[in-house]
């Protein structure tokens, strides 16, 4: 009897279980717009919140249907990277029909890729059919900080640990880690791309921790899996900055990478507070690096002006190949930015200046790594 009990139980759940819909999201269809569904039988109110809608905090509401998902379809959406996630009665959720998920500090998103050709961007943050470099994440000893210390390394398909490749240093903003060009900003994926289309040099890149005061991303050093918030451990101080210590990181790379050990072979770029460490490096070591750029750059010049001037002067006396500056129209640095601008137009130093629209946002360091890359050791 009580096996039949069981038996029947199980029957029982079977069939609850076929009869919830099997839910199928995001889908991307093909005129361009995205469909998102959400099972949600006892919710009041669903909707869906995404990159895609302009406007951060608005939402796309989704409408009940009668078997209990709740669907909305957007406009139809440019080739790009999109994220997003669910607002279920007023509570934040992932969709659980996505396993594809990003973290962005503490925050978790859902993410999807819309393209339609070869040349678009959503082409280039995807995985294609092209030879594909390798992603490390290597701990490395940097006696300035007194840290061993983590950083994520990509190395170029042709990679073999005999021919010598140049080198982009790839720097990360506030509250990011390691991890986050790696994540957020799919740059193994545009490598990739870039390379086997002949549109970059084959290249590694070197993507570092940039807080002084974290050996490695939330969950992979002693401290174990502490809340990220962007500020974590900032109180303890550290024992120099990044900038100071960031010769540490050239002189590992240079030590165990086949590299182009020359500034010829030596580019280093970064977005928001890592912009604002490629323009101190910049400065502290002008003839080590022969490309900088600086995206979305907290770039706020000292106020000790004359060693600010002199620094400057010997930077482009020196001539480096490339300085370039990228930001969105609408990027709360853009004021910063704009009298670095005018800095640089009064002494006649050379630069080449980027605007596209959007703000401080993955989207955008994504567009500029692109065309970073494109740009240099050419």
């Amino acid at each position: 009897m009580a096996i039949c009990c069981f038996l029947a139980m199980g029957s029982v759940a079977q069939q609850q279980l076929g009869q919830r819909p099997r839910v199928k999201s995001p889908v991307i269809n093909g005129d361009g717009t995205v469909t998102f569904n959400f099972y949600g039988p006892q919710a009041k109110r669903v909707s869906v919140n995404g990159d895609f809608r302009g406007t951060r905090g608005r939402r796309l509401e989704m409408t009940k249907q009668e078997n209990g998902v709740w669907t909305a379809t957007t406009d139809t959406l440019a080739p790009e990277l999109y994220s997003y996630s669910f607002f279920v009665d007023g509570q934040r959720f992932t969709d659980p029909a996505n396993s594809y998920v990003n973290r962005d500090i503490s925050t978790l998103s859902n993410i999807f890729i819309v393209s339609r050709s070869a040349d678009d961007r959503g082409h280039f943050y995807s995985v294609n059919d092209v030879p594909h470099g390798t992603l490390s994440y290597v701990w490395y000893d940097s006696p300035t900080l007194g840290q061993q210390r983590r950083m994520t390394v990509y190395l170029p398909a042709a990679y073999d640990g005999k021919k010598r490749f140049p080198v982009m240093y790839l720097l990360h903003g506030h509250g990011g880690d390691e991890t986050s060009w790696g994540d957020l900003g799919r740059a193994s994926q545009i490598m990739d791309n870039l390379i086997a289309e002949g549109k970059a040099v084959p290249m590694i890149v070197v993507m570092p921790n940039g807080n002084p005061t974290c050996n490695a991303a939330p969950g992979w050093w002693h401290e174990g899996m502490y809340t990220p918030d962007g500020n974590a451990f900032n109180q303890r101080g550290a024992k120099a900055t990044m900038e100071e210590s960031f010769m540490d990181i050239v002189n590992f790379v240079d030590d165990n990478y086949c590299t182009v050990r020359k500034r010829s072979g030596r580019a280093v770029t970064g977005l928001s507070m890592g912009g604002g460490h490629t323009f101190g490096i910049s400065r502290l070591y002008p003839e080590t690096f022969d490309y900088y750029g600086l995206q979305s750059a907290a770039c706020r010049m000292p106020r000790d002006r004359e060693k600010f001037d002199g620094q400057m002067a010997r930077l482009f006396a020196s001539n480096p190949k490339l300085y370039w500056i990228a930001i969105g129209k609408d990027d709360f640095l853009m004021q910063m930015n704009t009298e670095l601008r005018k800095y640089l137009d009064e002494k006649h130093y050379p630069y080449e200046y980027y605007e596209n629209d959007g703000g401080h946002i993955w989207r955008n360091w994504r567009i500029y790594l692109t065309l970073f890359a494109q740009k240099i050791f050419k």
